[in-house]
């Protein structure tokens, strides 16, 4: 199995190889930093011109993994889109391709620093959101009680000769990985990163499988 369960705050989730996250009882698909429409933003203000196709590639990952799950709500914690005119300039068969996700399921939409207004694309508009013992938001805050999970910071592992994107949790506070291409990503031990978890926390690479490792103390 390419994918990785692991307890949190009692509930069991499942890191997936392509960076979403599963909580199978309430049938849950999570997904962080989408940035659709990037390319877009970037010859927008003047930036080199990027293959337009990041859309397109993050809309097909995330359809096979709404098609393998089948889950009863799609959350995006923030940043699904670059900036609030790329939600406005994507091509109508990729609107249309979005629609074609969220029928039939409940889908969630929280503010990010990216995306901070209202989208007309259906489904619900949250700044956060709680549902038992877990807490969903963009960004982790500095002092929080446990069961957060967030996105934002992008972490990547770098082991050996290679970097990947990952999960970060200590059992507290869970990180997701950026779903989305074109997303760079931090280092997980940027002290603006690392110092959030506790000394013991563990790192899911994505890739081909998940890869569950260590994360190096913080210096």
């Amino acid at each position: 199995m390419n994918s990785v369960d692991f307890d949190f705050q009692g509930e069991t989730l499942t890191a997936r190889p392509s960076g979403a996250l599963f909580w199978k009882r309430p049938g849950l698909l999570v997904i962080s930093d989408l940035h659709l429409g990037k390319s877009e933003r970037i010859a927008r203000r003047g930036g080199p011109l990027l293959p337009p196709y990041e859309t397109k590639d993050t809309l097909d990952r995330l359809s096979a993994d709404i098609d393998a799950l089948q889950p009863a709500t799609v959350l995006c914690l923030g940043d699904s889109f670059d900036d609030l005119a790329a939600s406005q300039s994507l091509p109508s068969e990729e609107i249309d391709h979005i629609r074609r996700l969220q029928a039939g399921r409940r889908w969630l939409w929280l503010e990010g620093n990216h995306d901070p207004g209202p989208l007309d694309l259906g489904g619900e508009h949250l700044a956060e959101w709680v549902s038992g013992p877990l807490t969903f938001r963009h960004i982790a805050t500095a002092e929080t009680t446990p069961g957060e999970i967030s996105g934002h910071y992008h972490p990547k592992a770098k082991v050996r000769y290679t970097s990947r994107p990952c999960f970060m949790c200590d059992g507290a506070r869970l990180i997701l990985p950026a779903y989305g291409r074109y997303t760079g990503g931090l280092d997980w031990t940027t002290p603006i990163l690392r110092r959030l978890f506790a000394d013991k926390a563990l790192a899911y690479l994505t890739g081909p499988r998940v890869i569950a490792v260590p994360v190096p103390k913080a210096a």
